[in-house]
């Protein structure tokens, strides 16, 4: 592999794994914070509900009761870490073991604040969460929790965090490279199998696995494409093949005749003759590109545009009508067996044409002087177009080619082999189904299980 693009690959790489491994962290430090957050709230919420406790108990006692009973939970508070207080409403410590009222408080939320105790040996300062509220016989209950303890089960908490982050972080700087080198190889894959179709290698594939997630699944349709890709582009080959095929044998007879005509005319008659000798075999080649182009017109699906509801017996009738002169010249006996039928949605120019092929071969692949039939009638819920001549009908092994372009039986030597090719390419438009009965010549088209 080439210098640069081993560097635009590793540069792929660090780029696909930076972006994920960044946002691996993110999300790491966010749920880190998270969980500080909620440990460091859980506590603050636990010491408000027993501020609140406090305040909601002591209300309800009356002021000499309300003493005794704060000296009563002062005593009982063996760890020291419980601050309460009466005061007066002029901020003088009625009982207690907070010293002085802080001169800040923030009504009847609690807050973090600075205290004097006076039960703590040794200690004249600490910091206490605390909250003050009125009594209802004016004076104020200060209630708090010391912090030394809930800083401590903090600090932990923060411990706990940063080594479990730690190996997150390089976790997700792991996943991120493995990730993105994967993501870098995947991509590719796919820039050097493009490479290979625009210089016009159609044949290598992506490879997909036996679980494929989605990146398997988008190759997997990538393949599907490239398969239908492949088959259209040997299509129009396989078309530009046929076309010079057949289009060589009359255009060598066309200049053959011409120049033979040119060579021998001794009149203006025989020139007139060799011209028109020359106009007919011109405008056969026209009748075959003139089929060619239909047929891959109605491939394409371009004259889906001019749908619209079709009276199918209508059209059979005018298909027995505009056929049965020819017929009669042929001696050919022409019947049409029409049941009425639900209409169809569909393009009428197009499927009168269709019925018009299928007659048409009928008449000159049947026996001559023989019977032709057409019939419409209806087969559970769909309709069925029917075309039967007395003849042995398409063999067995030709019938898989009859419906490809320029495909011609042994016994067919008049027509470009389009015929077929055309009805199908009308029935698959239409949604119908061309069917060939197991026996005998019968040609069938099958409409859609409905009708408007």
């Amino acid at each position: 592999m080439p210098a640069d693009r081993t560097g635009a690959r590793a540069r792929a790489t660090w780029r696909w794994g930076g972006a994920i491994a960044g946002m691996l962290i993110v999300q790491s430090i966010v749920l880190a914070a998270l969980f500080w957050m909620l440990a460091s709230g859980s506590h603050r919420r636990e010491a408000e509900r027993g501020f609140a406790q406090d305040c909601r108990v002591l209300a309800q006692l009356s002021p000499d009761t309300r003493r005794s009973e704060l000296r009563h939970w002062l005593t009982r508070d063996i760890h020291r870490d419980r601050f309460l207080a009466l005061f007066d409403a002029h901020g003088t410590l009625i009982d207690g073991n907070v010293a002085v009222l802080p001169p800040h408080t923030p009504g009847a939320a609690s807050f973090v604040a600075p205290v004097r105790p006076t039960e703590l040996p040794g200690k004249t300062s600490d910091v206490a969460r605390l909250v003050v509220c009125p009594m209802p016989d004016g004076t104020r209950l200060l209630t708090g929790v010391d912090l030394d303890d809930s800083e401590e089960a903090l600090h932990v908490v923060e411990r706990s965090v940063a080594f479990g982050l730690i190996p997150g972080l390089l976790l997700a700087i792991g996943v991120g490279l493995f990730a993105g080198r994967r993501a870098a190889r995947q991509v590719d894959a796919v820039r050097a199998l493009t490479e290979r179709i625009v210089a016009g290698d159609l044949e290598r594939r992506l490879p997909v696995g036996r679980h494929p997630d989605s990146f398997g699944l988008l190759c997997a349709h990538i393949n599907v494409m490239l398969d239908r890709l492949e088959a259209l582009v040997l299509d129009v080959r396989g078309v530009g093949d046929d076309i010079a095929h057949q289009l060589r044998t009359p255009l060598t007879r066309l200049r053959a005749r011409l120049e033979r005509g040119l060579r021998d005319a001794d009149d203006a008659a025989s020139v007139e003759a060799t011209g028109d000798a020359a106009l007919a075999e011109i405008d056969q080649l026209l009748g075959i590109v003139a089929a060619l182009l239909r047929v891959r017109e109605l491939e394409d699906h371009a004259r889906r545009s001019r749908f619209a509801p079709v009276d199918l017996a209508k059209l059979a009738e005018d298909a027995c009508e505009l056929h049965r002169p020819t017929a009669e010249d042929r001696g050919i006996d022409l019947v049409c067996e029409i049941e009425p039928v639900g209409d169809v949605e569909g393009d009428a120019s197009l499927l009168i044409e269709a019925m018009s092929n299928m007659i048409d071969n009928a008449m000159k692949f049947g026996p001559p002087g023989g019977r032709v039939t057409l019939s419409l009638r209806q087969d559970h819920g769909a309709a069925v177009i029917t075309v039967t001549d007395e003849g042995s009908g398409v063999p067995i092994a030709e019938r898989p080619l009859v419906t490809q372009r320029f495909y011609r039986g042994r016994h067919d030597r008049e027509g470009a082999g389009l015929g077929l090719s055309l009805v199908k390419a009308i029935a698959d438009l239409h949604g119908f189904s061309l069917r060939f009965a197991e026996h005998g010549s019968a040609v069938s088209l099958i409409g859609p299980e409905h009708s408007l």
